[in-house]
């Protein structure tokens, strides 16, 4: 189980604009809203309230940063997908995206050695 507060798909847009940016002051945080997201002041002002109440994020003399780091969230996304859609079996996961998506050589080869990275060590 994780102990990342879950993060919802469209707070996990705004992390993402927040991970490239921060720390960045909340007025710039919510002009780049407006551009890349289309939202608007008070949505913003909205998620970012939500996340810190939840512990994701921290919004401090008007600067937020994030207290998730993306690779949390990523980890905390991928274990909650692996529980709810495949019982928590990764080679269900991966038996069902090899046959949805065509891996190339490379990617397979990558995938083998994490594999022996991972059986190494």
């Amino acid at each position: 189980m994780s102990d990342v507060p879950q993060i919802f798909d469209s707070e996990y847009r705004f992390c993402l604009l927040l991970w490239e940016q921060e720390p960045i002051n909340s007025t710039k945080l919510v002009e780049l809203c407006k551009e890349r997201l289309g939202w608007s002041k008070a949505t913003t002002y909205t998620v970012i309230r939500r996340l810190v109440q939840r512990g994701v994020v921290r919004n401090e003399n008007a600067v937020v940063t994030a207290l998730v780091t993306k690779e949390q969230a990523q980890n905390a996304r991928i274990h909650e997908l692996l529980e709810k859609t495949f019982q928590g079996s990764t080679p269900a996961f991966l038996a069902a995206f090899s046959r949805s998506r065509k891996l190339t050589k490379e990617e397979v080869d990558q995938l083998r050695a994490l594999i022996d990275d991972y059986q190494e060590g």
